[in-house]
């Protein structure tokens, strides 16, 4: 069986996209599984959220126009069982030089075929950038499953409206008729404001199972930790933000039916 991809994606800025990416990859690999985290967003956030630097020519974007291999870019991180290919600046100029590239939209997908073929890891994820451009395309055409993090906020349903419609597409063009909802986790939860639970309970009305039971909270420890260059288990493994990714790690093992490593 290859190795299963999952997206990490939504179109807005600030909604805990990159939170989610390197918490939930940690708490994966701190569990007992091997994680290669992709970071696919210019902006870096992921690749310096784990403490680690931006080095040139270390990111997706040589190997999406045929130069190198993604293999040659992985590089280790503090937690055992964690792997990340960074981000660097270079991905900016990727929208433009894939939009003149053959099969621009499947680009992506072939790179990973090595890394999918192997032995080497239970979960690659995915850490798209905000928008719904071409690297975030080759990372739906690429990927098995789908994972939208929502901020619990009233705008957050236009939001995860506008992924469904694309993930459709996607899907009805035949670019990756196999793409699938995992789910949906809702995000920057504060308990003590009623707009937070009214915009969890209309979303969970709206998608019913397709929400994880897991809310992850709004804390300041959360966002402290990225600035450390640490995901939340180790800058404050006591802490709520780090229960909460714990068990949204298991929910999203059970659902991809993944076991844990020896």
């Amino acid at each position: 069986m290859p190795v299963p991809v999952l997206a990490v994606a939504n179109q807005k800025g600030g909604v805990g996209k990159t939170t989610t990416s390197v918490n939930l990859s940690a708490c994966l690999a701190k569990q007992g599984r091997s994680v290669l985290l992709i970071d696919l967003d210019a902006q870096a956030n992921a690749t310096s959220g784990l403490g680690l630097e931006k080095l040139e020519g270390g990111s997706v974007y040589r190997p999406l126009l045929s130069d190198g291999t993604l293999a040659e870019r992985v590089k280790p991180t503090a937690i055992q069982g964690l792997s990340v290919i960074a981000s660097e600046l270079d991905l900016c100029g990727a929208e433009v030089e894939l939009a003149r590239a053959e099969d621009y939209l499947n680009r992506l997908r072939r790179a990973l075929e090595p890394l999918r073929s192997g032995n080497s890891y239970d979960l690659i994820l995915l850490d798209c950038p905000p928008s719904l451009g071409i690297l975030t395309l080759n990372a739906f055409a690429a990927s098995d499953h789908l994972l939208v993090p929502l901020q619990c906020e009233y705008f957050a349903l236009e939001g995860v409206a506008m992924i469904t419609r694309i993930l459709n597409q996607v899907r009805d063009t035949g670019i990756n008729p196999h793409l699938s909802l995992l789910g949906i986790v809702m995000t920057m939860f504060d308990g003590r404001t009623r707009l937070s639970q009214n915009v969890v309970g209309e979303v969970r009305q709206h998608f019913g199972d397709k929400v994880f039971e897991t809310v992850i909270p709004r804390t300041t420890r959360l966002a402290e930790a990225p600035s450390f260059g640490k995901p939340i288990i180790t800058y404050d493994p006591y802490s709520a933000g780090a229960a909460a990714y714990e068990v949204l790690a298991t929910e999203v093992a059970q659902r991809l039916g993944l076991k844990a490593s020896s």
